[in-house]
């Protein structure tokens, strides 16, 4: 497996370079999760970052590398296929939006 060295921005990891594998592309993970213990022994926290580009080429605009830059949020995105329904938005109306009245 190929590693590339990988900079971290922001949050606990700030200013910090990792080697971090890279897939078949080239390309490191979309997001990377970094787990940090609880210093009062309880369940670790996850730390997200997510994959930026470094900068571009001036002819072709390709990302000439990788950086990964915190996600304060930590929410990390499930994988979705392509051809999946999108989340369907919560309802206001009681009974689903549905008139139940007798008329």
């Amino acid at each position: 497996m190929k590693s590339e060295d990988t900079p971290f921005v922001g949050g606990p990891m700030d200013g910090r370079v990792l080697p971090v594998l890279v897939g078949p592309t080239g390309h490191p993970p979309k997001t990377y999760r970094i787990p940090v213990p609880d210093a009062a022994g309880g369940p670790p926290t996850d730390v997200v970052y997510r994959r930026a580009p470094r900068g571009h080429s001036k002819r072709l605009g390709l990302p000439q590398g990788w950086k990964y830059e915190y996600d304060p949020t930590g929410k990390v995105d499930k994988l979705k296929w392509p051809w999946s329904k999108p989340d369907a938005e919560p309802d206001a109306t009681p009974g689903g939006g549905r008139d139940d009245t007798d008329g």
